[in-house]
């Protein structure tokens, strides 16, 4: 049987974000206090292509801060990548996790179709 699942990505997995980047050829994400332009802030800072600022996750909440001043440092664009990228490779790494298979397809509108094998086939 086949699902279709839609997530809302928060990122928590520090390993699925440094597959990420590593698969979008960005800098390895560390624990860090950074400055954004308001303030400064504690967690996981992932340095997006073109961004004035890098973006921050707490791992512990999901709550991600960033400052791109409404596209004009870094495009949403880009950060919508990376939150694609990690949830491909979070999703990859819990499936093996549990033993179970993965397989991922590229779609002509920029999407990923992510298969995980459960048991044998139906």
């Amino acid at each position: 049987m086949s699902h279709v699942v839609q997530i809302q990505t928060q990122v928590r997995d520090v390993a699925a974000a440094r597959a990420g980047c590593r698969r979008l050829g960005l800098e390895e994400p560390v624990v860090e206090t950074v400055k954004l332009f308001s303030g400064s802030v504690t967690g996981l800072a992932v340095r997006l292509r073109d961004w004035r600022y890098p973006v921050v996750f707490d791992t512990a909440t999901g709550e991600t801060k960033f400052d791109n001043y409404q596209g004009r440092w870094g495009k949403q664009q880009r950060l919508d990548e990376f939150l694609q990228a990690y949830a491909v490779e979070a999703t990859k790494l819990q499936a093996r996790r549990k033993s179970y298979s993965v397989s991922e397809q590229s779609l002509s509108d920029g999407s990923i179709k992510v298969t995980v094998q459960v048991g044998g086939a139906s």
